[in-house]
């Protein structure tokens, strides 16, 4: 039909041109996509709110003394399996590797059967247990007492509603290491901290506290078995969500007459604020309700009443409260457990102390005591309020300066009753700021603006060591790098020492001490 071309030689101007053949018509298809149920996408607005909400818990976190981990987003499945509990496993996102054919395989076979196989791996659906295999793994080169921090995504598997999705940002703090009872008040006083800088205030929320073994000794006294002891607590803390006759009929199997539901009822509807008397009326109830033996005060109690009296020495004491119906659905809590409460949202935080969990994964016995907060009821609950802020409020507040990782002062005791008893006050207040005047008389006052503070919240550590040697701390707050210590010399005055110059200034009252750090050359 053509003729043959060679030698760079064309016959194209002799053929006629020929019309190119129409290309084929296929229908395109047309797809939809959302993002998975329970999860959400973040446009730049919306970024920025969630970021203005990292924000404060980082400077929070720094302020008060923690340090930023890191762990996977995976994790083996046992880590959770192990002390978590039925409630988290229920929850877990399974993970495959796509390179072991076989292994996936194996575990379709496996599922298809209907034998409960777990994938190998999970995605994380809190972080304790990876916090705890991490100190566990160098528990004898880690200070103790270790305070780490941890902001990052969450996952569960679960039915997603308001104040709860599959993925969610989520903020830990955690003391490992330490067991005393001014070590649960600091880490309330940390969740407390942060929701007092969102401008919220204790009329709009409650941190409601409770202790795991009281519960358990009134589970006991009202006929409930040790063996049945965890399904009654995962009961208990499903109890919002059940109707009175519902709930009697879950706790019947449990050993739980319908006396003895009246009874926990009736206890669960005793609040008491944690203000002195407190816990010895609470212990009233429940031994005239018959869920406390008469002879003796169990050592649970005692606890709470001591963190009763550690609660009253902070500036949080309005906003917490005795609770026993808060119980934590996690297996893995041992004493002192809370949780941050809205009327009609769900908890906003919730921690305890958990002293065996580190034991669990292979460490050395260690208490420890921390707290998780999520992104999304507190994010709900500033954008219903008015305290999100937006456009140009939002910028400038995240465009303002982070906390300093640098400790601005280590306050040490000079080893007297008074400069003791002074010593964690101080810390808190230091750590708290001072709002001014000016602020405080705004008629359109809101937490994000420039002019809160007159002296601002500052990075304030204290040391955790039982030595009175004054030399001894000093040096530590030198190896923690602080810019100044305080020698409290009795509970009124100070003397405060820059480390960097040496330079002192004696007999500083310590009402003026936060302005006196914040004036440093």
């Amino acid at each position: 039909m053509g003729e043959r071309l060679s030698g760079g030689t064309t016959g194209a101007a002799s053929r006629p041109r020929l019309a190119p053949a129409p290309l084929p018509s296929f229908p395109m298809p047309s797809f939809s996509f959302q993002c998975p149920p329970g999860t959400r996408d973040f446009y730049p607005q919306d970024l920025l709110r969630k970021r203005y909400i990292e924000k404060l818990w980082r400077d929070t976190s720094i302020r008060h003394g923690f340090e930023e981990i890191d762990g996977p987003t995976f994790e083996h499945t046992d880590l959770y399996t192990v002390k978590s509990g039925e409630g988290i496993v229920s929850e877990i996102f399974g993970v495959f590797s796509g390179k072991d054919e076989a292994g996936v395989k194996e575990m379709a076979a496996k599922l298809a059967a209907g034998s409960g196989a777990m994938a190998p791996y999970a995605l994380r659906p809190e972080f304790t247990p990876t916090l705890a295999r991490m100190y566990a793994a160098r528990a004898a080169q880690l200070p103790k007492p270790a305070k780490w921090f941890w902001m990052q995504n969450c996952f569960r598997a679960e039915r997603p509603q308001r104040g709860r999705l599959r993925e969610f940002g989520q903020w830990n703090c955690d003391v490992i290491g330490e067991g005393s009872h001014a070590t649960d008040v600091e880490v309330t006083s940390c969740c407390t901290d942060v929701l007092a800088s969102t401008g919220l205030t204790h009329l709009d929320l409650q941190i409601r506290l409770s202790h795991r073994d009281a519960i358990d000794h009134v589970l006991h006294r009202l006929g409930v078995p040790d063996e049945h002891r965890d399904s009654a607590r995962s009961l208990l803390d499903a109890r919002t969500k059940l109707g009175e006759r519902q709930f009697i009929e879950r706790a019947s199997p449990l050993g739980l007459s319908e006396t003895g539901v009246g009874v926990l009822l009736d206890l669960f509807r005793n609040r008491r604020k944690a203000q002195p008397g407190a816990v010895a009326s609470l212990l009233d109830c429940a031994t005239k309700a018959g869920a406390v033996a008469e002879q003796g005060v169990p050592t649970e109690w005692g606890v709470l009443a001591a963190i009763q009296d550690e609660v009253a020495t902070t500036p949080w004491h309005e906003w917490m409260w005795f609770d026993l119906s808060i119980v934590r659905g996690l297996a893995y809590y041992t004493g002192m457990v809370f949780e941050v409460i809205a009327e009609g949202e769900r908890a906003i935080a919730g921690g305890g102390r958990y002293d065996n969990l580190i034991e669990t994964f292979g460490g050395p016995p260690t208490p420890a005591c921390g707290f998780g907060m999520g992104d999304v009821v507190l994010g709900n609950i500033l954008q219903d309020r008015g305290l999100m802020p937006e456009g140009r409020d939002l910028l400038e507040a995240l465009s303002r300066s982070a906390a300093s990782l640098r400790p601005d002062v280590f306050v040490i005791s000079n080893g007297t009753p008074e400069a003791d008893a002074a010593l964690r006050p101080l810390v808190a207040r230091l750590r708290r700021g001072v709002e001014s005047r000016a602020w405080l008389d705004r008629a359109d006052r809101k937490p994000w603006q420039a002019d809160r503070y007159s002296v601002p919240p500052l990075h304030a550590r204290y040391s955790y060591k039982v030595t009175k040697n004054i030399g001894k701390l000093l040096q530590d707050a030198a190896a923690q790098h602080a810019r100044y210590a305080a020698i409290l010399e009795g509970g009124e005055r100070a003397t405060l020492k820059n480390l960097d110059t040496r330079e002192e200034r004696k007999d500083v009252p310590i009402d003026a001490l936060a302005a006196a750090v914040c004036a440093r050359p």
